[in-house]
């Protein structure tokens, strides 16, 4: 068998034999896409350059890009599991040129890898190609040795790629692979018959299309290709099943041990299910997402659930999807280091999932076994019923219509919805934010490198203004160079000035627009027209403050692994000047002890005054050392390592202090949980924890003066107060309830009588706990008694009705105060024996009295 790692070497090498750079997977969750929930091609990382927002740092490119297709236009998940080659999770191969190699070399290497290296057979190959695309047809003809009848041609629908409605597009080219019986091959099977596997695309980017749809030549072609490296490697091991490669038979192998039950192709769709998402679940963790309810988050829990339920169908009961997590550790070690690393966040991740989501499963079944038993509706499951499956038992919609199916039914999948639409309606208000830039086009004033980016040394310097764009008196700016640090990696963006003779400009913010670092501000006085050369200053207090923030997240994500153990990774941080804020990966909060233990590791290496070593490195050097990739960043060949001597090491772009002792001090000021498995640290550094002590001081001051005695006797005070006001409080509580008791045997003895049944309508001061007094009224009058209550709480009316047992089905309290709710302004209800309601018109309490009367009487007479 042909090990998958090998093919993966194979593949990349083969490409940097012909001068192409090895490029490192991104992240399958997007970190500045906001487009996408996961990364789910490989051209995602290229995007900028496609686009042209940014410049390549090479002509040509290699990898092996993780990927995630479970949502959207790309969404396999229902496949995943029933064939044998769809995936959740899947590895992209890909060759790029930018604007270098065109579609003969493209074609021919594919081609040459394909039949020489690996030695495919050429017969059982066929190869698409979009029906306007001759050049195409003509160079498979004539730089290959493809049977002339085995390229065919299809439309946009198969073989025309776009990145958008708008955008960078081109003809592909197509290679399929035929798995079936060679004597029963046609050209009409190919993109419709299953047995015809696409194992790459050639895409050929070359035209941009506008808004109304016309394409025009882009100044530069590219190519981008994609090559599914589980299908090549069921290919090249001769297997029809991607699932009986190395790729995934160690871990089928883990499940049948973990679950008694042998795995077979024919009867294996729970193995294949599991051992698919596994992979998905433990890379989206890998790289920062979590199981929640909202975008992506919802998306892994959609499915671990139904990894969960497929579990059931082994006879697991209890959670086991997370003891898999070692075995693709092992699996991915070289290829994919970050499952190793966070292998225990990542088990402990999935594994609260999983307990969680089996404590209602079970209930969930039942209800669904009650829903299809009702046979009264056919084979219809509704969508009320189904939303109450997704709302109550968590059951996403697919796993509900997998159970279904399973029954031989139907989900109303338009009734779930509407639905789901008007929970959305109900939850919406937290409001949406947007950046505001200037929708204004760039005005061009000199040519020439720009944004280079000199902050780390310097706070000042001689610029020369690239391009702007203006609205009014707001601007934005590209220099040549800059010593203003752009927000990323969590650093928050720097402010200051750019002037120039007569111009003032106040700079707000600082942010990446591709290669550039731009400058947003406001002029203050003066205009821009033809300046050239400006002084940009950075604000100096604010910086340092952002950086001594930014050197303690280092320390404090040390310590915090010192503390809780080689599992807490960051989820994300925000590095402002007034104070840091760190996610990390644990599932339980820290205690008391844990935070000091926390802040007296960071004090003591502030305290060591240890000089940072920054340097510049490759990546490989840099994990080779041990240095810690940040979530938020990205990384390049080269990277900026900072190391605390002996303490910490960090891969990072940010802005940091010279030696930690410049820091001054750090102090944890809040500690909270974030999401499943997240917890949020924020805390301050520097003049703002002398501050904070002043503050202490002043707040443990007045409270000794109140309670007139020394700080340290403070708690010892205050038990004694809320003790003696815990006392009083039962006391007070006790003698209104003998008053109440005295009020509503006086009220009883004045009822009047209609039709044979005691009614009081009255309004009374200071009626304490409305319902006690109605539990009161109903005791006392035993039967044919009924009680409307009127008072005033906080300068608003409030309604309490009482119905003696007997009454309940003539008369329902519960009615009675919801109409006179309305009739206040306001609403309310409860039960037919005993119910409250409020209103917002004290104006017309006494009209409320007077209605309330006459309903009472209407309904006694009608009944």
């Amino acid at each position: 068998m042909k090990s998958s790692q090998d093919i993966r070497k194979e593949f990349i090498s083969f490409f940097k034999d012909r001068e192409h750079q090895f490029v490192r997977s991104s992240s399958v969750v997007p970190i500045d896409d906001p487009t996408l929930l996961f990364t789910n091609a490989g051209m995602n990382q290229f995007k900028p350059i496609f686009l042209g927002q940014e410049s390549p740092g090479y002509l040509r490119a290699v990898n092996s890009q993780k990927c995630i297709r479970v949502s959207g236009k790309h969404n396999d998940l229902e496949e995943v599991g029933v064939d044998n080659y769809h995936h959740t999770f899947f590895e992209m191969l890909g060759n790029w040129s930018f604007g270098d190699y065109y579609k003969e070399d493209a074609i021919k290497w594919a081609w040459e890898l394909l039949t020489d290296v690996w030695k495919i057979d050429k017969d059982r190959l066929w190869v698409t190609i979009f029906q306007d695309d001759d050049e195409a047809g003509k160079i498979w003809n004539n730089v290959t040795d493809i049977a002339h009848d085995r390229v065919l041609k299809f439309g946009s629908k198969d073989n025309f790629w776009e990145m958008g409605e708008t955008g960078p597009c081109g003809p592909c080219s197509e290679i399929h692979y035929y798995t079936g019986d060679l004597t029963k091959q046609s050209p009409v099977g190919v993109n419709k018959d299953e047995n015809y596997r696409e194992i790459w695309n050639l895409v050929f980017i070359q035209y941009n299309r506008d808004e109304s749809g016309k394409l025009t030549d882009l100044p530069a072609k590219h190519v981008d290709t994609g090559a599914g490296f589980e299908r090549l490697a069921a290919v090249l091991n001769g297997k029809v099943s991607n699932y009986e490669t190395d790729i995934f038979l160690p871990i089928i192998d883990e499940i049948s041990k973990l679950t008694d039950c042998e795995y077979s192709e024919s009867d294996g769709a729970a193995h294949r299910v599991i051992a698919d998402h596994i992979r998905m679940l433990s890379f989206a963790i890998a790289d920062g997402a979590l199981p929640g309810n909202e975008g992506r988050g919802y998306v892994l829990r959609r499915v671990l659930r139904r990894a969960a339920r497929f579990g059931r169908s082994l006879g697991m009961h209890e959670p086991f999807i997370y003891k898999l997590v070692s075995t693709l550790a092992k699996e991915m070690k070289d290829a994919f280091p970050e499952i190793k690393e966070k292998r225990l966040h990542i088990e402990k991740t999935i594994r609260a999932e999983e307990s969680s989501f089996g404590d209602t499963l079970d209930r969930g079944l039942d209800i669904f076994s009650k829903i299809t038993k009702d046979k009264s509706k056919g084979d219809l499951i509704s969508g009320d019923e189904a939303f109450r499956l997704y709302d109550t038992f968590g059951f996403p919609l697919d796993l509900t219509q997998l159970l279904a199916r399973e029954k031989e039914m139907l989900v109303d999948e338009s009734g779930f919805q509407v639905q789901m639409d008007l929970q959305k309606e109900r939850a919406r208000g937290a409001g949406n934010f947007a950046i505001s830039l200037i929708e204004k086009e760039w005005n061009i004033v000199t040519t020439g490198k720009s944004s280079e980016f000199i902050g780390y040394s310097q706070l000042k310097s001689d610029s020369i203004i690239r391009k702007y764009r203006q609205d009014n008196n707001k601007i934005e700016l590209i220099l040549d160079k800059t010593p203003f640090y752009a927000e990323q990696g969590g650093q928050i963006g720097d402010t200051g000035t750019i002037q120039s003779d007569g111009l003032t400009i106040q700079v707000n913010d600082t942010r990446k627009e591709g290669d550039d670092i731009a400058h947003f501000g406001t002029i203050i006085s003066g205009a821009i027209e033809a300046k050239v050369n400006v002084e940009a200053e950075v604000k100096s207090d604010r910086r340092n403050n952002i950086q001594r923030n930014h050197t303690a997240t280092h320390l404090l994500h040390q310590a915090l692994k010192l503390t809780l153990g080689e599992h807490v990774h960051q989820a994300g941080s925000m590095v402002s000047h007034d104070r840091l804020r760190f996610d990390l990966t644990h599932h339980e909060s820290l205690t008391s002890d844990q935070l000091i233990s926390v802040e007296n590791i960071v004090n003591e290496n502030i305290g060591s005054n240890s000089k940072l070593d920054v340097r510049i490195t490759s990546y490989d050097q840099a994990k080779q050392t041990g240095a810690v990739a940040l979530f938020g960043e990205k990384y390049g060949n080269e990277v900026r390592m900072v190391t605390v001597p002996g303490f910490s090491c960090e891969l990072c772009g940010g802005t940091h202090v010279n030696r930690t002792g410049d820091i001054g001090a750090f102090k944890i000021i809040s500690e909270t949980s974030l999401a499943t498995g997240v917890r949020r640290i924020e805390a301050i550094t520097g003049a703002a924890v002398i501050d904070l002590i002043h503050d202490y001081e002043k707040i443990l001051h007045e409270c000794g003066m109140i309670l007139k005695t020394g700080f340290k006797d403070i708690p010892d005070k205050l038990n004694q107060l809320v003790t003696q006001k815990k006392h009083s409080e039962k006391q007070l509580e006790e003698l209104l309830q003998g008053s109440q008791k005295e009020i509503v045997r006086d009220l009883i003895s004045q009822a009047e009588s209609f039709n044979g049944i005691r009614t009081i309508v009255r309004i009374i001061e200071n009626a304490g706990d409305l319902k006690m007094m109605g539990d009161e009224f109903r005791s006392v009058f035993k039967t044919n008694g009924v009680a409307l209550i009127f008072t005033v709480l906080n300068q608003k009316p409030m309604i309490m009705c009482a119905v003696t047992d007997n009454l309940t089905s003539r008369i329902q309290a519960g009615n009675i105060v919801k109409e006179l709710g309305k009739f206040l302004g306001g609403g309310g209800g409860g039960k037919p024996h005993l119910a409250t309601s409020g209103g917002k018109d004290l104006a017309k309490l006494d009209d409320a009295v007077q209605a309330g009367k006459n309903l009472i009487q209407s309904i006694i007479s009608k009944n």
